[in-house]
C-alpha cells in the first residue's frame, strides 16, 4: 500500500507529461486526479492503522541505491506515525488541489503539463516524507524544489513568473547548501546516513567537540544548525523568506499546494524527524525558537498592509511556519507537527478560497478593487470565514488548539530557555496582528461597496507615488494582461463592470471538505497529538529526552496565559472592524500620518532591496566582469578564439593572391625563379 501511495503520483506524472498531448487535457486531469484520490484513501487507512492501531511499521527496502566505502544508501520507505501524518496532509491537500484545478484551470491550453507538474511535486514530497535516510530525504528535498520551480514559473510567458521561479530556486539552493553540509557532518560523526543508526548514535555524541575555523565547537550544535539552514530556506524563515511572496506568480492552486501543506512544511518535518539529533543540541533548539518567533512577528507585520489577496495569505503562511518552529524549538515536536496538520486545512482553504474570489472577479487579485462580494459568492464567503476564524484561533477551531498550545509551551519553556520568553512575547503579539490582517482581508473583500479604482481603503493618495505602490499596481496590470488571454466564460476583462459569479462545484467541493477539517481537526486530534496519550500515538517516531516535560508543563501556565491569545485575537478583529467597517477612512489617515512606517511595511522591511544591493548587483557585476573581461577579451581575444581569428585574418589576406589571372601566376613564378637563381648565385655555392 505504501509503495502505491508513493509511486501512483509518479505514474500520473508520466502519463500526463509524456502522453498528455496525445490523450488530451480531460483524460490527463481525470487520470492524475483519480490516482491522487486513491493515494488519499490509502493514506488515511495507513494513518488509522499506524497511529491508532498496531500495524507493522517495518521499513520495506526497495533496493540498494549505491554503496561507496562505508556509505550504504538504500531506497527504503519508512512508515511510522510521523510519516502517516505527513502522508495524510500531503495526499489530502494534493488530491483536493487536483480536483479544484479542473475548474480553476479549465481554459488554460497547457493543462496536461500543469497536472503533470502537480503530480511530480506530490511524488517528490512523498519521497521526502517516507525517506529512511538523509540521502533519500535530500533526493525528495531537491525534487520538490525542482517541481516548485516548474509550477511557480508555469506561466513562463510572464517575465514576473520566470523571475519568481528563479528567485525561489536560487534562495532555496542557499538553504540546501547548508543542509548538504549538515548531512556530510552527520556522516562524519556517525559513519552512516541511515536514520536508525544516526538516532542510536546521537546520545553518545552529546558534548562531542569538533575543530571548526580554528576553534573547538560542539559537533551536534554545528550539525543541527547546518541542517536547520536547509529548513530555513525550504520553510521560508526569516532571512531566507524572500522567495515565498513572489511565488504567488504561479496559479492559485500551486499556492495552495506549495505554501499550505507541502513544500514549506518540509523544513518543519525535517526538524521533527531529526528530533533525536536536535535534542542533543539545546543551543541549536534555542536558535530554532528565535528564528521561528522572529519570522512569526516579521511576516505578520508585513501582512498588515499588503493589497494582493494572495500575498496577504502568503505572509500569513510565513508567519504560521514561524509558530511551528517555535513549537519545535521549545522541545514540543508534536506541537509543531500538530500545527502543521491543522494549518494544512485552514491555509489550503484560504488559498483555494482566494482563488475562488479571483475566479469570481475575473482574475482580479487587488483587494482594493473588491468589496461587497459576500452576496454574490456566498459559499466562498463562508468558506473564507471558516478559514479565517481557524487561522486567528477562534475557540474550538483547529487553529485554536494548535497555535494556543504553542504559545503556552513557549511561556512554560521560558523557565529554562531564554529564547522561549522572546518567542512567547512575539507570538502573542503575532496573534493580534494575524487577527487584524485576516479580518482586514475579509472586510475589504466581502463587505462595503465595490471599489473599481486602483486606490481604495488603505491606499492613501499620499502613498501612490511610492515605489512599492507602483510595483503593486504594475503587478495588477501584468495580471490583467495575462487574464485577458485566459478569459473565463466569455466575459471581457477590459473593464471591471461585470457581475461576480460563484465558482463551479468542482472548485467548491474542496472548499467544503477543507472547511470541515479547519473546524474539527483540532477537536478530534488534539488528544492523540498533544494530549496525555501522545506517546501511544507517536510510538517513538518523535523523540523527547527524559527530562523534556514540555507537553505537561504547557497545561500548568495559568488562566491569564491561556486566555491571553483569545484577548489578543479579539482585539485585532475589533480594530480591523473599526478601521474598515465602522470608520473606513481611518486606515488612510493612519498611513498618511505615518508614511515612513507604512512604506517600511509595504516594502517588506526592504529585504529585497537590501539583498539586491548586497548579493544580486555584485553577482551581476562579477558575472559581467567574467563575461566581458574574462571571456570576450581574454579568452576570445588571446585564447583559442583569438588564435583562430588571427589565422582567419592571415588567410583572408593570402586568398587575395588567388586572382584567377594567368599573367599574375606567371609573374609570381618569374619572381620565384628570380629569387631561387639569386639565392643560388649569392649563397648557394658555399
Amino acid at each position: 500500500m505504501i509503495v502505491a501511495i508513493v509511486f501512483l503520483p509518479l505514474l500520473g506524472f508520466l502519463i500526463a507529461g509524456c502522453f498528455g498531448r496525445f490523450i488530451g487535457a480531460r483524460p490527463s486531469e481525470v487520470v492524475t486526479t483519480s490516482l491522487l484520490f486513491v493515494c488519499l484513501l490509502f493514506s488515511w487507512i495507513i494513518f488509522v492503522q499506524v497511529g491508532f492501531g498496531t500495524a507493522d511499521t517495518s521499513v520495506p527496502v526497495l533496493g540498494n541505491w549505491f554503496t561507496s566505502g562505508a556509505m550504504k544508501v538504500d531506497w527504503a520507505l519508512r512508515v511510522d506515525t510521523l510519516t502517516a501524518v505527513m502522508l495524510v496532509v500531503v495526499t489530502t491537500v494534493s488530491a483536493l488541489v487536483h480536483l479544484y484545478s479542473i475548474g480553476y484551470m479549465h481554459e488554460d491550453p497547457s493543462r496536461p503539463r500543469f497536472f503533470a507538474f502537480l503530480s511530480l511535486f506530490t511524488f517528490a514530497m512523498l519521497m521526502l516524507v517516507t525517506a529512511d535516510n538523509l540521502v533519500q530525504m535530500f533526493f525528495g528535498w531537491e525534487g520538490v524544489g525542482l517541481a516548485s520551480y516548474l509550477l511557480i514559473g508555469f506561466w513562463y510567458e510572464k517575465p514576473s513568473a520566470n523571475a519568481a521561479a528563479i528567485k525561489a530556486f536560487v534562495v532555496n539552493r542557499v538553504g540546501d547548501f547548508g543542509f548538504a553540509l549538515g548531512i556530510f557532518l552527520v556522516f562524519v560523526l556517525t559513519n552512516s546516513v541511515a536514520f536508525e543508526t544516526i538516532f542510536a548514535a546521537a546520545p553518545g555524541l552529546a558534548g562531542k567537540q569538533i575543530h571548526v575555523f580554528g576553534m573547538n565547537a560542539d559537533a551536534m550544535t554545528i550539525a543541527c544548525l547546518l541542517l536547520f539552514m536547509g529548513a530555513m530556506g525550504k520553510s521560508a524563515q526569516f532571512l531566507l523568506h524572500t522567495w515565498l511572496p513572489d511565488a504567488m506568480e504561479g496559479p492559485t492552486p500551486v499556492s495552495a499546494l506549495i505554501h499550505a501543506a507541502t513544500m514549506v512544511t518540509a523544513g518543519v518535518f525535517m526538524v521533527a524527524r531529526l528530533s533525536p539529533l536536535f535534542e542533543q543540541a539545546p543551543a541549536a533548539l534555542a536558535f530554532v525558537t528565535f528564528i521561528g518567533a522572529t519570522t512569526a512577528f516579521f511576516a505578520a507585520t508585513v501582512g498588515l498592509v499588503q493589497n494582493d489577496i494572495k500575498r496577504v495569505i502568503a505572509y500569513s503562511t510565513c508567519s504560521q511556519l514561524g509558530y511551528m518552529f517555535v513549537g519545535l524549538g521549545v522541545g514540543g515536536y508534536s506541537l509543531g507537527i500538530f500545527h502543521l496538520f491543522t494549518h494544512a486545512f485552514f491555509k489550503a482553504l484560504l488559498f483555494l478560497g482566494a482563488g475562488s474570489v479571483i475566479h469570481a472577479m475575473h482574475h482580479e487579485q487587488d483587494m482594493r478593487r473588491m468589496g461587497g462580494l459576500r452576496k454574490e459568492i456566498p459559499i466562498t464567503f463562508w468558506a473564507m470565514i471558516v478559514g479565517t476564524i481557524s487561522l486567528t484561533g477562534f475557540p474550538l477551531t483547529a487553529g485554536n488548539f494548535s497555535k494556543d498550545a504553542i504559545i503556552d509551551a513557549a511561556f512554560a519553556a521560558g523557565a529554562h530557555q531564554p529564547a522561549a520568553v522572546y518567542a512567547f512575547i512575539l507570538t502573542t503579539i503575532g496573534v493580534a496582528l494575524t487577527s487584524f490582517y485576516s479580518w482586514r482581508l475579509i472586510f475589504m473583500t466581502f463587505f462595503g461597496k465595490r471599489h473599481l479604482a486602483p486606490a481604495g481603503h488603505d491606499a492613501p493618495s499620499a502613498e501612490t507615488s511610492d515605489a512599492a505602490q507602483r510595483h503593486d499596481e504594475a503587478r495588477s496590470a501584468r495580471a490583467e494582461d495575462l487574464h485577458a488571454t485566459h478569459a473565463h466564460d466569455g466575459h471581457a476583462h477590459e473593464a471591471h463592470h461585470h457581475v461576480p459569479h460563484e465558482s463551479p462545484w468542482v472548485m467548491l467541493i474542496p472548499l467544503i471538505v477543507l472547511s470541515i477539517g479547519a473546524l474539527f481537526a483540532g477537536v478530534i486530534f488534539a488528544g492523540p497529538f498533544i494530549g496525555h496519550g501522545f506517546q501511544e500515538f507517536w510510538k517513538g517516531s518523535l523523540y523527547q529526552a527524559p527530562d523534556n516535560h514540555i507537553l505537561h508543563e504547557l497545561h500548568e501556565v495559568g488562566l491569564l496565559v491561556e486566555y491571553l491569545p483569545l484577548l489578543m485575537m479579539a482585539g485585532g478583529a475589533l480594530l480591523a472592524w473599526y478601521m474598515y467597517i465602522r470608520a473606513p477612512g481611518t486606515a488612510d489617515a493612519l498611513a498618511r500620518a505615518n508614511p515612513l512606517l507604512y512604506r517600511f511595511l509595504l516594502n517588506k522591511w526592504y529585504f529585497d532591496e537590501l539583498y539586491d544591493i548586497i548579493f544580486v548587483r555584485p553577482a551581476f557585476w562579477i558575472g559581467r566582469l567574467l563575461w566581458r573581461g574574462g571571456d570576450e577579451r581574454v579568452i576570445d581575444g588571446f585564447g583559442p578564439d583569438g588564435i583562430a581569428a588571427r589565422v582567419i585574418d592571415v588567410t583572408n589576406r593570402v586568398v587575395r593572391l588567388q586572382t584567377g589571372y594567368v599573367y599574375h601566376y606567371a609573374f609570381a613564378m618569374l619572381i620565384g625563379v628570380a629569387v631561387i637563381i639569386t639565392w643560388y648565385l649569392v649563397g648557394g655555392h658555399r
